[in-house]
């Protein structure tokens, strides 16, 4: 359901914007009336801007450097004059596989690709919106927190969920809201930019199916979400009409709270 104007008057970052979740966040809200900036690091990006019509803009950089979130935060100022509404959707595991099978450097790669984008974004929007009095930050964490085989995947959206509650503290009464939703798995296309380079081999391929088989299992539906269904509750939060809320992180995963 689109709801028509309801961000008429709203300019909007939407990071991750070139496939999954993000680009059906960006189509949604352009169809709502945002001006937005369709942020990722694969140059496709583009094509989702021209999909998404004449208010949309695109940008290429790496978010999972501070020097990226800056740039994205500098164009999103360059375009549109503003930011209002900034939506971190950038993050996904990478490998599922038992945590002792992990190595150091995988780790490390997990943190840096689901937790840093999100921090590093809050950090470098966070000037604008307490210049202007006003602003909402939505970060897309995940119920994985609780799950197999993907431990360092999960340490990070705990992380995401404890940087949205605490920033919301800080910031509250300067007119800046930050929220998030926690989706659970989703059924979506198969991604353009695959989640781990290097190839999944049989044994990594039969601890997917095993993390699969748990998430269905811990929820109440015992099925996969839908695209529209994680769309919606992203913007609806980042909407006025969810003003009363900051510091909430809302389950979006048919029942398991993570």
């Amino acid at each position: 359901m689109i709801f028509a104007d309801r961000f008429a008057d709203k300019r909007m970052v939407v990071t991750g914007a070139a496939q999954g979740i993000g680009r059906g966040v960006a189509l949604r809200a352009a169809a709502e009336g945002a001006e937005a900036l369709l942020v990722d690091r694969a140059d496709f990006v583009a094509d989702v801007a021209e999909e998404a019509g004449g208010k949309a803009h695109h940008f290429c950089c790496d978010l999972e450097t501070a020097q990226g979130a800056a740039d994205a935060a500098a164009e999103a100022l360059r375009v549109m004059g503003g930011i209002d509404i900034w939506i971190n959707n950038v993050g996904g595991a990478i490998r599922m596989r038992p945590f002792a099978d992990f190595e150091a450097g995988q780790i490390d790669a997990e943190i840096r690709r689901s937790l840093m984008p999100t921090l590093y974004c809050c950090h470098a929007v966070l000037p604008a919106m307490l210049e202007q009095g006003a602003g909402t930050i939505v970060n897309v964490s995940s119920n994985a927190t609780r799950g197999i085989h993907r431990v360092p995947y999960s340490a990070a959206k705990g992380g995401i969920n404890a940087l949205t509650q605490s920033l919301a503290m800080e910031v509250s009464g300067k007119g800046v809201r930050v929220v998030a939703t926690a989706p659970g798995g989703t059924s979506a296309p198969e991604r353009r930019v695959p989640r781990n380079p290097d190839g999944d081999d049989a044994r990594e391929q039969q601890w997917m199916a095993q993390a699969v088989e748990q998430v269905k299992g811990s929820t109440f539906m015992n099925r996969y979400g839908t695209l529209d269904e994680q769309i919606a509750p992203i913007l609806f939060l980042a909407s006025d009409e969810a003003s009363y809320i900051t510091g909430s992180v809302l389950p979006v995963a048919g029942g398991d709270l993570g």
